[in-house]
């Protein structure tokens, strides 16, 4: 058929025009509740350090303490593959990378909390602690030792203790923006959501924050905790995590299932409240299916037993997080909590052993899609999409290095963002 030819059809274009009209309306609901992807990296983990604990030397003192339990029960690549059962190929790779991360970026995302690990105290001595977070926060920005995400878990907004976080997140931004505004790494948490109005709460409140300072309209977001049964099931039968996304109108940034509340909300006993008990799979799963495309990222919660005491103790512990932390990035949960530094080692190690021993199958299998040779896997674009984002978490996190990710794939940055469907390369 010549370039020039014409087909026959049966239809006149008003009926292409009239079903455009018609759906007109759902393109643009489409287009506004699932924008995809926002093209920000995602950190690995969440660390939680008390109000009154936090530090101007938290984070090196992490770090420092993670690498002295590493020295002191994992000296070497070869030990630290033997407890976590790295395979043998990637047990110097992992362990090198692993160290050098403890020393350049232990923390990827530090949260100040003065929920539950901060607990009930005077108000002047929590006014006093959430001005000295944001006097800390923004010296550890402007001096270049901050974490890439840092920010507070103020207290929830059910009416016993509603007065008093709307105090602390006021004292808290109100201190950044003192000392020369808000950070682009700034999160905020909201603990604890029983109801998609208590949402919409912590919306006019950030917008009412926003007028006052002369801030951007929507500059701040927040994440959404899940830990109560009615944030999954409301009272009327149906699924709520959905409708607490649309009530953040376009604020929400993730969702992050907190393991211990949920479980014991689900009448779980202690010695069984766990990330993989099936009341948290169940939650997650919900979460997992609101959250997609909508782009809004999941956390995983955490463990409660510490690498802590003699080294096969702290084998034990460390075999158990690792396994959890593992099961979370097959279940495509990438981010979880971490409670106590000596977590940092198994975090990283699962992490890095996940991306890098997927990381050349990964890479043919794009660079034959891009090329469209074939192979023995024929993958679509939705399988190409999420290569892409394997390698550019792989990317964020450090598990990779763009010199190799290219020499593989022949892809830029640029290209796997493109591919991603990400909207543009950021790394804040």
């Amino acid at each position: 058929m010549g370039q020039h030819e014409t087909v026959a059809t049966s239809l006149a274009d008003t009926v292409r025009e009239g079903i455009g009209a018609a759906l007109a309306e759902v393109d643009a609901d489409l287009a506004r509740r699932y924008p995809g992807d926002p093209g920000t990296r995602q950190p690995v983990h969440t660390v939680y350090v008390p109000g009154d604990a936090f530090a101007a030397d938290t984070l090196r003192s992490w770090g420092d303490q993670a690498l002295a339990a590493l020295d002191e029960h994992a000296p070497d690549a070869g030990a630290l593959a033997a407890v976590l059962d790295i395979p043998d190929a990637l047990a110097a790779d992992v362990h090198d990378r692993v160290r050098a991360k403890l020393t350049r970026e232990p923390i990827e995302d530090l949260r100040i909390d003065f929920e539950d690990g901060y607990g009930p105290r005077p108000d002047a001595e929590e006014d006093a602690a959430a001005a000295r977070a944001a006097a800390l926060v923004a010296a550890a920005y402007g001096n270049g030792t901050a974490a890439p995400y840092m920010g507070i878990r103020m207290k929830c907004m059910e009416a016993a203790v509603r007065d008093r976080g709307i105090r602390t997140l006021d004292i808290f931004l109100t201190g950044l923006m003192e000392a020369g505004g808000l950070p682009d790494g700034l999160v905020l948490t909201l603990p604890k959501v029983t109801y998609a109005e208590q949402v919409t709460a912590m919306v006019r409140l950030l917008e009412a924050f926003e007028k006052a300072r002369g801030l951007e309209s929507g500059r701040i977001g927040f994440e959404i905790q899940i830990e109560t049964t009615q944030s999954i099931l409301g009272a009327d039968g149906r699924a709520t995590v959905s409708r607490m996304i649309e009530a953040a109108e376009g604020r929400a940034t993730s969702l992050h299932y907190g393991t211990f509340d949920y479980s014991a909300s689900c009448g779980v006993s202690a010695a069984h409240q766990s990330l993989d008990h099936p009341v948290a799979d169940h939650a997650k799963a919900v979460m997992q299916v609101a959250a997609a495309g909508t782009g809004v990222r999941l956390s995983d919660g955490s463990t409660n037993v510490l690498p802590v005491g003699p080294t096969q103790q702290v084998h034990d512990a460390w075999r158990l997080h690792h396994g959890l932390v593992r099961r979370s990035l097959a279940r495509a949960y990438y981010q979880g909590w971490d409670m106590h530094p000596a977590h940092l080692p198994t975090r990283y190690a699962a992490v890095y052993a996940f991306y890098r021993e997927g990381l050349e199958q990964a890479a043919a299998r794009l660079t034959a899609y891009v090329a469209k040779a074939g192979g023995d896997v024929m993958d679509e674009p939705a399988t190409a999409k999420a290569l892409s984002g394997y390698l550019l978490r792989g990317l964020d996190c450090g598990a990779v290095d763009p010199t190799e990710v290219t020499h593989l794939t022949g892809l830029t940055r640029t290209d796997l963002d493109a591919l991603a469907g990400r909207p543009t390369t950021k790394t804040g």
